[in-house]
Order: C-alpha cells, then sequence, then structure tokens
C-alpha cells in the first residue's frame, strides 16, 4: 500500500501551471510542504525543532483547490501517495525524483490562525471556525447517552 499522510506549511505561494490534453486544460500545482520532525539534540544552539522539506504535486480539480486557496504559510493536512522518477538534466547527469502525489486536502486551523490568510473555504474541505463561537454547545447529561465513555 502507497499511501502518505502529512501535516504541515506551505513554504511559498504555490506553482500552479495547465496543460492541455485532448482539448481540455488540466491544473498542475506544485508546492513545498515544511513538516515538523521533532526536535534535533545534535547542534550547538541546543533543543532545536527540525522540519523536512516534502516536494508535493497535485493535478487537476485538486490542483485548481491549490491555486484557489492555498497559500505561503497556510497549515494543511495531505493524504496522497509518493511517486518516484528520474530524468537527464542538460549536463547529462540522470536526476531522481521523489514527490507526493496528493489526492486531499484538509485545513488544519483557522484562516486567521496563521495572520489572517486569503482562503475562505472550498469545495474539497469545509472552511475552519474562525472563533469558538461557532461551535455548536454540548447538552447536558449527553454522557450517559454515549456508548463508548
Amino acid at each position: 500500500m502507497n499511501k502518505v499522510i502529512l501535516i504541515g506549511r506551505l513554504t511559498k505561494d504555490p506553482n500552479v501551471t495547465y496543460s492541455q490534453s485532448n482539448g481540455e486544460s488540466r491544473a498542475i500545482a506544485r508546492y513545498t510542504l515544511a513538516v515538523d520532525r521533532g526536535y534535533s539534540r545534535n547542534n550547538a544552539n541546543g533543543d532545536q525543532p527540525t522540519a523536512d522539506f516534502i516536494s508535493c504535486v497535485a493535478f487537476g480539480k485538486t490542483g485548481e483547490f491549490v491555486e484557489k486557496y492555498l497559500r505561503k504559510g497556510t497549515k494543511i493536512a495531505v493524504t496522497g501517495r509518493i511517486q518516484t522518477g528520474s530524468y537527464t538534466n542538460k549536463e547529462g547527469q540522470k536526476v531522481y525524483t521523489t514527490d507526493v502525489v496528493v489526492e486531499n486536502h484538509e485545513f488544519v486551523e483557522s484562516k486567521n490562525a496563521n495572520g489572517g490568510g486569503s482562503y475562505n473555504g472550498g469545495s474539497a474541505a469545509p472552511s475552519a471556525p474562525d472563533n469558538d463561537e461557532d461551535f455548536m454547545n454540548i447538552p447536558g447529561g449527553i454522557d450517559d447517552q454515549i456508548p463508548f465513555s
């Protein structure tokens, strides 16, 4: 099984291009996701958080969603699969690539949490609430009705 789940922030605005295939335009969105790895104890400054920078690509409607809603600093969860490949560069050297082909995006914080981002929901995921007032109040006495408490 080839399944990847990541949570991280975009390192810069996504690069979105369109390709033509059979007379149809198809979005191709590329971006890098900074994913926290935890803390490293191997540096002179003490415990410092470290991150991996994961190359991501999204196609079609998922790519259009990226173009419309994602910006530098946006914190998202992505699911997808790892895809490897290779090509020969201009110097004749073989270059190996590893990308996450994104199948789904989900926002993991409100649009105001990262400094007032410009996205406002989207068809692929519901928008996150802006504050606690957007949550439903849970009625009292419901603990007796929950089967797994």
